[in-house]
């Protein structure tokens, strides 16, 4: 409103002058002529020069306004920046928080791969045990009597019984022409087993005393051997 004031106050003092003027010329004659016309070039300069003013203040203000919308742009921008900044951490935080529980899962999972796998070596057997080895029949049930005889416990049967299932099924002419190896525990060659008794072809409690032995001087008892020939296909 100062301005607008300013502005056209002068234009309106500018007019009452020059109405004044031309009154003053009127009756003072052409001798005030020229004074007069140097009051109007006066005034008329104090307008411009305020016009002038006006335009230049204006311009300022508009600066200013155009200096402030800048400065809030940019503020509003780095604000922007900012939360895109805090909110690609929180996601990267919470990449790194799931790789890592997905890290220890795997981790548990094969850890308990590994303890099931150690038990499971431990104790290549884990199905019935038997009660006594009655429970069999002819050259199982005489294994049997003969293993319990060496020391074995009767929870060792079961991987006897597999072993020598797949190696001959039990039967103690069984030969394999292709490699020489006889009886029950398939000898290699089938002389070896005559360190126990001269009857090692006919004579199945021979051949289980001298697969008992090599059981228990290469592998301990009946079921490492068993490991062992599950894992590579010979004992």
């Amino acid at each position: 409103m100062s301005r607008l004031w300013s502005r056209f106050g002068a234009r309106t003092a500018a007019v009452a002058l020059l109405s004044v003027g031309v009154a003053g010329g009127f009756y003072l004659g052409e001798d005030r002529e020229v004074q007069q016309q140097g009051l109007t070039a006066q005034v008329g300069f104090q307008v411009d020069r305020a016009e002038y003013r006006y335009q230049h203040e204006r311009q300022a203000d508009h600066r200013v306004d155009a200096a402030k919308q800048r400065a809030a742009e940019y503020q509003a921008r780095l604000r922007a920046a900012a939360a895109a900044k805090e909110a690609a951490e929180r996601a990267r935080q919470a990449e790194r928080a799931a790789a890592s529980r997905k890290k220890e899962r795997e981790e548990a999972e094969a850890r308990k791969k590994a303890e099931e796998e150690a038990k499971k070596a431990a104790k290549p057997y884990d199905g019935p045990i038997p009660a006594s080895c009655n429970e069999y029949s002819g050259n199982r049930k005489v294994g049997c009597a003969l293993m319990i005889q060496d020391g074995f416990g009767i929870d060792q049967f079961p991987c006897l019984d597999k072993l020598w299932t797949k190696e001959s099924g039990w039967n103690h002419k069984a030969y394999n022409s292709s490699s020489g190896a006889y009886g029950i525990p398939q000898a290699l060659p089938g002389s070896k087993m005559g360190s126990v008794a001269d009857d090692w072809k006919t004579n199945p409690a021979t051949q289980i005393k001298w697969g008992l032995g090599y059981i228990e001087g290469r592998y301990d008892n009946p079921c490492g051997a068993w490991t062992h020939s599950r894992n590579t296909g010979w004992y």
